[in-house]
């Protein structure tokens, strides 16, 4: 794997790519090592044609603004250098790529997007293996993995490569909780229970103090001792049913 991850998400005038729709927002996140490291690409594009209304509703970019927006042609050469050689991680990457694909299809030699990266990753995919037959939407992923989306009330490209990011490392960092039902929802290693049922995510720093390890003292060892050798008598409580 890749050490350096570029988080990356698009807008669009509509779909699908094959009836002309264009791409109209690019946003894109750094990570090194799984950690931000607070680097992003962002451009807001012109796509030389009219949004569809359904793909306005959704985010919001309409044609007045995006016509005083740069073309594609004019950022793509800050784009391609911002994900070189990273591993990129998209959510429903088909769609994605498909756009950027046609993008760079119209410049003269440009290739495709797998010229300049090694490797790239569909987060619904995997969201799919590990939760199957769930809603695996960015948003049902926040909701199952309790990310604060709250601010997400449109689509937008670089907000939802951040959401993206966090969406991530949640599916691929193993056990995200230890928790027991209680009072209807679920209570976290803070405690608290969560109404939404699932426990918050808590990240453990890199530097935290190593644990200390209590042992048992002499009369603890004893009565352990004495019921490890009860065990297996008759009438005495046994550990395991036979």
């Amino acid at each position: 794997m890749s050490e350096r991850q570029i988080i990356l998400d698009t807008e669009t005038t509509g779909m699908p790519v094959g009836e002309g729709h264009r791409l109209v927002e690019i946003g894109a996140v750094e990570m090194i090592g799984r950690r931000s490291t607070g680097r992003h690409f962002h451009a807001y594009l012109n796509p030389e044609r009219p949004v569809d209304p359904g793909a306005l509703a959704v985010h919001g970019l309409d044609d007045a603004f995006l016509s005083e927006k740069p073309k594609f042609s004019a950022v793509v050469d800050a784009f391609l250098a911002f994900i070189q050689g990273s591993e990129l991680i998209i959510h429903n990457a088909e769609f994605d790529v498909g756009f950027i694909n046609a993008e760079l299809e119209r410049l003269p030699a440009r290739g495709r997007l797998t010229d300049y990266v090694p490797n790239i990753i569909d987060s619904l995919a995997l969201a799919r293996r590990k939760h199957p037959g769930q809603r695996n939407s960015l948003d049902a992923l926040c909701r199952r993995y309790a990310i604060d989306n709250s601010s997400r009330t449109l689509h937008g490209a670089l907000l939802d490569s951040e959401i993206l990011a966090d969406v991530y490392l949640a599916i691929t960092g193993g056990q995200k909780t230890l928790s027991f039902e209680a009072d209807g929802g679920h209570a976290g290693s803070s405690g608290r229970a969560d109404p939404s049922g699932m426990a918050s995510i808590v990240r453990l720093a890199a530097d935290r103090p190593v644990l200390r390890v209590i042992g048992a003292d002499s009369d603890e060892a004893a009565a352990h001792a004495a019921w490890l050798e009860r065990l297996g008598q008759d009438g005495a409580p046994r550990a395991w049913p036979e």
